[in-house]
């Protein structure tokens, strides 16, 4: 007999009172409301059944809305104060839809807002973990501690005098001794939280006495309490190289259909270098791997590729020329041509793979099915592409798209 699939809520705090940051959870970070990145989190992860915000404040629900978590009760204000506890926040979000819905979830997840950049399967991973272990009350993340609590102190207020905050069994002097020897200690992230019910509802308790942890790797580890961690956790997320939930990228996987590749030019089939001598003639580099694999892949599937390039360019059209791909040159508005010309080939979006490297390109990403980048492309293309390939542009990315795409085949 097969089990039922756990029936998994997300929630996700997010009131409108924050005093350190004025309307933090609503605020751009890195181009998108801090909120949408636990929502996100939440709507894609693979055992997560339902995605909810809890806030007193209409415009955070309005957003909430927007990126697709339900908002189906205002939170009471007096649960939405600086000193407000997540239990009897969680609590009343469980009571109401036992009342309301009559809903009842098998676990719940708390997503917090100030913990937005996540390792993509940080969910999956503490729900798992915690539906493998029966005795278990919840899951926490938790990373290695920075400090050593062992090394800590507390100032007699009345003395003045230092005495060590915590004892080790063995060992005399802990703050004199060599971390080596001491216990490892760890630190509870903000990223994940997974908890039965139960122990919510009838422990009163967000953690119960069996807590589990889910080793999270360090380098995603920010808490956004004032302006300088907000910019330290941008900076992160944008230039840390980080495999992170982020809402410029779904991530959506290669169609397993593909009927046309749309090529951008300079930088994808070209390393975006041009040479141009004393009389205006340019001369650019380009990858004969790129055309080889363009030429088998045509050969053995019925798939189109078709360059769009903003440039009207002769050297653009005599390479285009010799690889036997057409060329739309002089292209303002990609997006619109994108569109028709997906139109007049009778396609779906869904069986088009776009390949970009610019910001230029980003208007065509959610046109199609897939949208790729080289490998070198422009930061803002790297975090929204679908798929990122291997080499850089005029340096096989293109082989590696089509190599993807028989492999897939």
């Amino acid at each position: 007999m097969v089990a039922k699939p756990a029936n998994v809520l997300a929630i996700i705090p997010a009131r409108g009172g924050s005093k350190g940051i004025p309307r933090k959870n609503i605020r751009g970070f890195a181009g998108y409301p801090l909120v949408a990145y636990s929502i996100l989190a939440g709507l894609r992860a693979e055992t997560v059944t339902r995605v909810i915000v809890s806030t007193d404040d209409e415009e955070i629900a309005d957003v909430a809305r927007q990126y697709g978590a339900e908002v189906p009760f205002l939170r009471p204000a007096e649960l939405a104060q600086d000193n407000s506890l997540d239990l009897p926040l969680f609590q009343h979000a469980l009571a109401w839809f036992a009342e309301h819905e009559d809903y009842h979830p098998d676990v719940v997840v708390q997503l917090r807002p100030t913990s937005p950049i996540r390792p993509r399967t940080c969910v999956d991973d503490a729900v798992r973990l915690l539906l493998s272990h029966p005795e278990a009350d919840s899951v926490r993340g938790v990373v290695p501690a920075g400090q050593n609590p062992h090394k800590m102190w507390r100032i007699d207020p009345v003395s003045g005098q230092m005495h060590n905050l915590l004892t080790v069994e063995g060992v005399k002097e802990p703050y004199n001794a060599p971390r080596q020897i001491l216990p490892q200690v760890y630190w509870q992230t903000g990223h994940i939280d997974a908890i039965r019910p139960a122990t919510i509802l009838k422990k009163n308790t967000m953690s119960g006495d069996v807590i589990l942890p889910l080793m999270i790797d360090p380098r995603y580890t920010v808490d956004i309490d004032n302006p300088s961690d907000w910019a330290k956790a941008e900076w992160l997320l944008l230039n840390g190289g980080l495999d992170a939930v982020d809402p410029a990228s779904r991530r959506r996987s290669l169609p397993k259909d593909v009927r046309l590749i749309v090529l951008d030019f300079d930088g994808v089939l070209t390393d975006n270098r041009v040479w141009v001598d004393e009389y205006g003639h340019e001369q650019i580099a380009a990858n004969r791997s790129d055309s080889l694999a363009m030429h088998i892949l045509r050969k053995k599937l019925p798939i189109e590729i078709t360059v769009l390039s903003m440039e009207t360019n002769p050297v653009v059209a005599a390479r285009c020329k010799k690889i036997d791909v057409p060329v739309i040159q002089g292209v303002n508005e990609k997006a619109d041509v994108l569109k028709k010309l997906i139109a007049d080939k009778g396609l779906e979006p869904s069986q088009v793979v776009y390949v970009g490297n610019d910001v230029n390109d980003l208007v065509c990403f959610d046109l199609v099915g897939c949208a790729c980048a080289p490998a070198d492309s422009h930061p803002d293309v790297l975090r929204a592409a679908d798929l990122v390939l291997p080499d850089n542009g005029g340096h096989g990315a293109v082989r590696d798209l089509c190599n993807m795409i028989l492999a897939a085949q």
